[in-house]
């Protein structure tokens, strides 16, 4: 998930999708301990697209409590 398309969602949205990725991902790791997966770079991709979604949130927090001040 690219960061322009973050960027575009709703806060609500993102914390769904953040909840989301990390089910994904957690069920690739298993998938990956159990036998190899296909492809198991989508490991990387889904750790980095977990990291985005909290990189946003958490500016979004910091954005928030300095306009309410």
């Amino acid at each position: 998930m690219k960061q322009s398309v973050i960027k575009e969602l709703t806060t609500k949205e993102l914390v769904e999708r953040l909840n989301e990725e990390k089910k994904q991902l957690a069920k690739l790791k298993l998938h990956n301990a159990v036998s190899t997966i296909e492809n198991p770079n989508l490991i990387k991709e889904g750790r980095k697209t977990v990291a985005r979604l909290m990189t946003e949130i958490r500016a979004r927090e910091i954005a928030e409590s300095k306009s309410v001040k």
